[in-house]
């Protein structure tokens, strides 16, 4: 992603963050639970991401091969062909002679 970053925490500063206790603050225990399945859901999210990525640029690659396979293929079917047709014709000459341009 050239660099850039991609997602504002990670699961590491989730697991990091300590929040300040107010007058009437949250159970902390539950913040920290809910973190914890936050901070499972970052992670499971990356290794997907990387996979994804992974396959795009495998798919990028297979694409590229591909199409540079098929500029390959039509010169050399094209010399193919020709030696064919030139052979083709040489048979004609040689069975028929001239009895071809008659």
């Amino acid at each position: 992603m050239n660099g850039e970053k991609r997602l504002n925490l990670t699961a590491k500063e989730i697991l990091e963050k300590d929040f300040k206790q107010g007058f009437r603050g949250y159970d902390q225990d539950e913040v920290d639970k809910f973190l914890d399945l936050i901070i499972k859901d970052y992670e499971n999210f990356q290794k997907e991401f990387d996979k994804v990525i992974q396959e795009n640029n495998r798919l990028r690659k297979e694409v590229q091969n591909s199409s540079e396979q098929t500029r390959r293929v039509p010169t050399s079917s094209m010399n193919i062909n020709s030696d064919i047709l030139q052979r083709l014709s040489n048979l004609e000459k040689h069975v028929f002679g001239s009895k071809l341009y008659e």
